[in-house]
């Protein structure tokens, strides 16, 4: 019987992330990243995270191979957790190709918390419908406010600025998070300096404040900068808190093939990180290594590296109401 579980994983960027949206010129901005098309918000797209996610568990395996497009290289895929995990195409002696799709879906990380200078320090904007949605409990916070008004997490009657955007204060509301991501110590440092706007205003904030850099192409034959060749990117900035959902649809339960559990490299190495018992594990694995490796484009600038909050909440089909 198919095996169907939902996870929700809590993001933290520990370096100002680009996941580029094709390079085209958006304003003061040459390289623009991608967003929502709805709330024009910033995103990362679930392609990204599944690619990265692949590429590291198959290092982690020690088989690069089952990390790209065609496993023609992988002598027997059906046994292979990374091809497992993420699908593969298979080729017999007859030439007979079969292709398998993965058993588990990444989907865009989404925006919860952005950070914003504020005259009070750094701060944390959101809306209440984000985080309850995240799975977030938000209490003190009326049905309706003015625009041009913020809930903070902290006591303040003075107006607060979110950039170059004033508000007045609204109230104080009370944010808490799902016990599986409490305790970290980045939430620790967040969770009193958070301020809620209403929804039709996070966009404008967000995308007021994300991080714009300079860089130039460097001519490789004099090593010095290229004339006309200066460009502009952006990037969602550092300590900036996302939310993905992870779907596994595991239709090959019970195969004879399913390569799990896995304590062991391809190469007979002990498993970094610890036992794969599904394709979870494979995944929960790829992604940890984002935190050294990175994610999006502009890594050799010290770019893309993102922290997994605490564990990921976890539903299975029928039994979503057990949190």
């Amino acid at each position: 019987m198919a095996e169907y579980k939902r996870q929700r994983y809590l993001f933290m960027t520990l370096d100002p992330v680009h996941i580029g949206a094709g390079g085209y010129h958006l304003g003061r901005v040459d390289l623009s990243i991608v967003r929502e098309p709805g709330t024009r918000v910033p995103k990362i797209p679930g392609a990204s995270l599944h690619g990265a996610a692949r590429s590291y568990a198959a290092q982690l395996y020690e088989k690069p191979e089952a990390a790209g497009q065609s496993q023609e290289n992988v002598a027997d895929p059906d046994r292979d957790p990374v091809c497992y995990t993420f699908g593969y195409i298979k080729k017999s002696k007859q030439e007979e190709t079969k292709a398998y799709s993965g058993v588990v879906s990444i989907f865009d990380a989404h925006v919860l918390l952005f950070p914003v200078y504020s005259m009070a320090g750094p701060v944390w904007v959101s809306t209440k419908a984000r985080l309850e949605e995240a799975g977030f409990t938000v209490s003190g916070v009326p049905n309706q406010w003015e625009q041009g008004r913020a809930i903070l997490s902290w006591d303040r009657k003075d107006p607060l600025n979110l950039g170059w955007l004033m508000l007045e204060v609204e109230g104080r509301a009370d944010v808490d998070l799902p016990d599986q991501w409490a305790g970290d110590k980045f939430w620790d440092d967040v969770r009193n300096r958070i301020v809620l706007v209403a929804d039709s205003l996070f966009s404008h904030v967000v995308n007021s404040n994300l991080e714009v850099r300079t860089s130039v192409s460097i001519d490789p034959k004099t090593g010095a900068a290229e004339e006309g060749k200066l460009f502009t990117y952006e990037a969602i900035p550092r300590s900036t808190f996302l939310t993905a959902d992870i779907v596994l649809d595991d239709y090959r339960t019970g195969t004879k093939d399913r390569p799990f559990p896995v304590e062991k490299t391809a190469q007979a190495n002990p498993l970094p990180g610890g036992k794969w018992e599904g394709p979870l594990d494979v995944v929960n694995a790829g992604l940890r290594m984002i935190e050294w490796l990175g994610v999006g484009g502009m890594g050799t600038r010290g770019f893309g590296r993102i922290t997994i909050i605490g564990n990921p909440l976890e539903w299975e089909y029928g039994k979503e109401d057990q949190l």
